[in-house]
């Protein structure tokens, strides 16, 4: 991970009234997932790599397809089986759906900054766990007596606390290899406290994705959080190691995670009917076969890897590429959308606080404004 919702805020927003405000709210990245698998399946070109796909006769016979539509179903069933026939889907390049980072890295730390604080910060300049100077709309949402201690953040990565500035947002945030610490933890949650410390790992600060998902859910069942925040990583980390077939993997496993979690809130009084969700990524990555491992953009090229004089001065293509994806009361089934406006990730924070039917305008004036097209 580390080697490196139109425009216009909605008028009813505005006039200080509006009809969405599903009561909870859960919001799951995928870290450097791209949209060309999202949308396309498996890419030939890596797939055919010897030195990233190890074996794509075996990738060919599970994830292979006569076309995108049917590589896609089966790389992240959920996704194309129940979000795009119930919600929406931003970012497909090829049908004219553009999705992009504002912020001037194209890596991680800011990208996670940008999707939390609805705003770049060019500070924010390296993926160090240093404390953020910027409030998060979790934070925010956590000063509110109807949320206080009712926000929580689960994140693969072990620098989200410090993301979400954990001390002076009072959120509840584990991330890396911590242990759940709640009070009457499930027996199940015991288990699984033992067995991240246990299990080997190819990351010193990456914890494996089922760690990340199997504790957010425990949190859920035990605690019932207003907003929950998933980090899922091991995309990321999988092609940064060159290892094409793990990364398809990491996406179909993020796929059945989130998949299993849409099941578990349908099945709960307090989520039930009562739930949006928001899917997205902090980064894109390389178009090319070469470039697909790596993500960032001229200015980080320059600054993290200044002896590589011609990514200095084009960065590495497609890494400011994202794409978004939404279910719930108050998302529009859409599908998949073709054309329509620009989106950018700055837009994330806006929208999320419309859909819990708060104001972004009490939170921030200079955010990005609500993904209008996205809402019913």
């Amino acid at each position: 991970m580390k080697k490196t919702l139109s425009i216009l805020v909605l008028t009813t927003l505005l006039a200080g009234a509006n009809s969405y405000g599903a009561d909870n709210l859960v919001l799951v990245t995928i870290d450097g997932l791209r949209w060309q698998e999202v949308f396309g399946g498996t890419d030939p070109s890596i797939l055919q790599d010897g030195k990233l796909t190890h074996a794509p006769d075996l990738l060919q016979e599970k994830f292979g397809g006569d076309n995108a539509e049917e590589k896609r179903r089966k790389l992240m069933p959920f996704l194309w089986h129940t979000v795009a026939r119930q919600g929406i889907l931003f970012g497909n390049r090829d049908k004219g759906s553009q999705m992009a980072v504002t912020n001037p890295w194209w890596f991680s730390y800011p990208g996670y900054n940008e999707i939390l604080t609805g705003k770049a910060d060019p500070k924010i300049d390296s993926n160090d766990a240093l404390p953020n100077r910027n409030v998060t709309f979790l934070e925010w949402l956590n000063r509110n007596a109807d949320y206080r201690g009712r926000v929580a953040a689960f994140g693969s990565w072990d620098v989200f606390p410090a993301i979400i500035n954990r001390k002076r947002s009072g959120v509840y945030v584990n991330a890396g290899f911590e242990s759940a610490d709640w009070a009457q933890p499930s027996p199940r949650t015991q288990l699984l406290n033992e067995l991240q410390q246990e299990t080997p790992t190819p990351w010193d600060t990456v914890r494996f994705d089922a760690y990340t998902y199997d504790l957010a859910r425990e949190y859920l069942l035990r605690n019932k959080p207003r907003v929950l925040y998933i980090a899922l990583g091991e995309t990321d980390d999988f092609a940064h190691d060159r290892e094409y077939d793990q990364y398809l993997g990491a996406a179909h496993r993020a796929d059945r995670f989130i998949a299993n979690l849409w099941q578990q809130l349908q099945s709960m009084d307090q989520y039930r009917g009562n739930t949006d969700l928001i899917i997205t990524v902090d980064h894109g990555r390389g178009r090319t076969a070469q470039l697909w491992p790596h993500h960032g953009s001229p200015q980080a090229m320059r600054k993290n890897h200044p002896e590589e004089k011609q990514l200095a001065q084009s960065g590495i293509a497609g890494s400011d590429e994202i794409w978004l994806a939404a279910l719930g009361p108050d998302i529009r089934a859409g599908g998949e959308i073709s054309g329509g406006p620009m989106l950018y990730q700055n837009q994330v924070a806006a929208t999320a606080l419309a859909l819990l039917g708060e104001k972004p305008g009490d939170f921030a004036t200079d955010i990005g404004p609500v993904m209008e097209v996205l809402l019913k």
